[in-house]
């Protein structure tokens, strides 16, 4: 009991501590990839739960060029990146595919933009043109130059561009300061894609490619590296997630082969084996345990894994062992592919790209249900995200499925936005307002006000 009271202590000092390190964002606040905590998921109660083309759409305004960032929101602002080129030849299609995936590097020039909306009604506040050229590497079919989600401190407005390196903006547009990363291979011209992620001042960045892999910290105010770490790690797509347990608070970014964690001043802690040998889904985190996921489709070896806090050194699991000292449970071929995992209530949700869905116990990993598949077999590139007690998976044609959240499966419902535009970036919620990227659009969804004979009588 008393090493059970003591960890509940340690665990309600790191709320205190993560409560003042996130005060300056407001309840309506969206500043980084999947959120405050990047776990993708809102507490309002006002969001809406259904909507359509023409259902509970506040606004609906295009967005020039191609990105598959997410949008991020602070107070009315809302941010994201695009690419723009005349010579724009780029084929589209669904689902995973091998055929034809390298792509010839683009000869024509291309902008790399900041865009700033407003979220009251979508009107455009400003744009910036952070680089102008012909791209250095080629990209993938399904993947795009502003594939990396900007963020922001309510101060600064931060748009990584992989290859190109880090370009900071103050909210109303002002470019502050460049930070060049160094520009290295992908693997079979891929292209990047891993976010940056904000935390106690500081911009974590992670690029692992096949030349010089790294881990750097860049200071938020001044553009300076404060540290950077070599990584072993080959070609891959996973967001750092900052790890806050009792213990404290650690860099945790999943690679090739590895998962490591690293302390804020870049020193290593733990690293855990047998992973995917490409990864794309970022962790997310319990009160209990950090979820790691690695999927590669074609790789045997798909795990997901639980960690407890206050791992250090070699945690890999030993033959075929599921646990150990410090991983509490794995599972051994349970990963998306693309997607990252949901934690939600007790419960881990994986959405695989072929749009099956399963549900674990968060605290045992013991499979609550399995291969659930979402209705007319759709693919999911985006991540799911979680509020109202439900859960939602958003397709590649734009339909959003509303799961409950629980033990028992149930589609509740399918929300379609018009399916002749792709959909594979990861929505962001902002108050009351769910933000959708299409191809070629920005959605803002709210439930609308009811109607005065829709409102029950006065008794």
């Amino acid at each position: 009991m008393h090493a059970r009271l003591l960890f509940f202590v340690a665990s309600w000092a790191c709320s205190l501590a993560l409560g003042a390190s996130l005060a300056a964002a407001g309840e309506g606040d969206w500043p980084q990839f999947r959120g405050p905590r990047g776990q993708g998921v809102a507490e309002s109660t006002g969001l809406p739960n259904v909507w359509s083309a023409t259902e509970n759409i506040a606004w609906k305004v295009p967005i020039a060029g191609r990105g598959w960032s997410s949008p991020i929101v602070w107070g009315d602002r809302i941010f994201l990146t695009t690419v723009t080129s005349a010579d724009d030849r780029e084929e589209r299609k669904r689902g995973i595919y091998f055929g034809g995936d390298p792509r010839d590097k683009p000869q024509a020039p291309h902008q790399w933009r900041v865009v700033c909306l407003d979220r009251r009604d979508g009107h455009q506040l400003w744009e910036q043109v952070a680089h102008e050229g012909i791209p250095p590497e080629a990209v993938h079919r399904k993947n795009t130059y502003a594939s990396e989600t900007p963020a922001t401190d309510g101060e600064r407005v931060y748009a990584y561009f992989g290859n190109l390196g880090v370009f900071c903006y103050s909210l109303s547009g002002e470019l502050l300061w460049t930070r060049p990363l160094g520009s290295y291979k992908i693997a079979d011209g891929m292209g990047t894609g891993s976010s940056p992620t904000l935390f106690g001042g500081r911009l974590f960045v992670v690029n692992d490619n096949e030349e010089k892999s790294f881990l750097t910290a860049i200071d938020g105010k001044t553009g300076n590296e404060v540290w950077r770490v070599a990584r072993t790690e080959k070609t891959g797509w996973a967001t750092p997630y900052i790890w806050r347990n009792g213990t404290r608070t650690e860099v945790v970014v999943s690679g090739s082969a590895v998962a490591r964690a690293y302390d804020l001043d870049g020193q290593p802690l733990w690293h855990l084996g047998n992973m995917s040998g490409q990864t794309i889904p970022s962790p997310v985190s319990s009160s209990e345990y950090l979820f790691l996921a690695s999927g590669h489709v074609l790789d045997g070896k798909r795990p997901i894994a639980a960690v407890r806090p206050g791992a250090q050194g070699d945690i890999t699991l030993s033959g075929q062992d599921t646990s150990n000292e410090f991983v509490a449970w794995s599972l051994r071929k349970a990963s998306p592919y693309s997607p990252s995992l949901l934690y939600y209530g007790d419960y881990v949700y994986a959405v695989t790209d072929l749009g099956i869905l399963s549900c674990l116990d968060a605290h045992d990993g013991h499979i609550v249900y399995e291969r659930k598949r979402l209705p007319n077999g759709r693919a999911v590139t985006a991540s799911p995200w979680a509020y109202n007690g439900q859960v939602f998976c958003l397709s590649e044609y734009g339909e959003t499925f509303v799961i409950k959240a629980g033990p028992e499966f149930e589609l509740i419902r399918v929300n379609a936005l018009p399916d002749e535009e792709l959909y594979l970036s990861t929505p962001a919620i902002a108050g009351e307002q769910l933000l959708i990227r299409s191809e070629h659009h920005l959605y803002a969804i709210q439930q609308a006000p009811a109607k005065v004979e829709d409102q029950a009588p006065a008794k």
